[in-house]
């Protein structure tokens, strides 16, 4: 009875949402080739045919978890900002302590929107979820950005920067990833950021 009981939940709209969160979820636990459509189906208690009602096969699937990996990837770069102290050199090492943070809390995550599988140009093709993560850091690197400068030369220094050194500690190269940000390498890098542009 509960089984059929869900199986109507789903129908009614629930069963899109329920694969994004089990593709999420297996990402998170086994990294982009633990993501299958089947496991996705699996995982969200439907038959193996379902997610062909809502996704255009797996990259359809892989494209949908992306958009939401950018969604929560921005929130976590927004909180992180709208918590800190608001002077321009707080605000750029808040957007590095929330990229870091989102790598900590979602590596598999981090992987599919930023990673070597095409799906950061293809959600970069509908222009909102990615862009919006993008238009944050845009809007953090303004103040540093010399007079008649092209902005994209200090955003795309900050990202590389911030980028960078979220793999490398993810990666264990400073030591355990779930070290605590304050002090260490991380202070080294927000040092470097101090020296981008030129802020008022």
């Amino acid at each position: 009875m509960t089984k059929q009981t869900d199986k109507k939940k789903h129908h009614h709209g629930n069963l899109r949402e329920a694969l994004i969160t089990a593709g999420v979820e297996l990402l998170e636990e086994g990294g982009i080739d633990a993501l299958t459509l089947r496991k996705c189906a699996q995982r969200a208690g439907v038959s193996h045919a379902a997610p062909a009602h809502h996704f255009d096969g797996l990259q359809g699937l892989k494209l949908a978890i992306a958009e939401r990996g950018f969604q929560m990837f921005s929130k976590y770069l927004r909180d992180a900002i709208d918590t800190g102290p608001q002077t321009p050199h707080d605000r750029m090492r808040s957007i590095a302590v929330g990229y870091v943070r989102f790598g900590q809390d979602h590596a598999g995550l981090l992987d599919v929107i930023f990673g070597g599988h095409g799906l950061a140009a293809i959600v970069n093709e509908g222009g909102r979820d990615e862009a919006e993560a993008y238009l944050i850091l845009r809007e953090v690197c303004a103040p540093f950005v010399p007079e008649g400068d092209n902005p994209l030369v200090v955003e795309a220094q900050v990202w590389s920067l911030i980028h960078g050194f979220t793999l490398l500690f993810l990666a264990g190269e400073f030591g355990p990833p779930d070290q605590p940000l304050d002090g260490g390498p991380f202070d080294q890098i927000m040092a470097l950021l101090a020296r981008v542009g030129t802020p008022p």
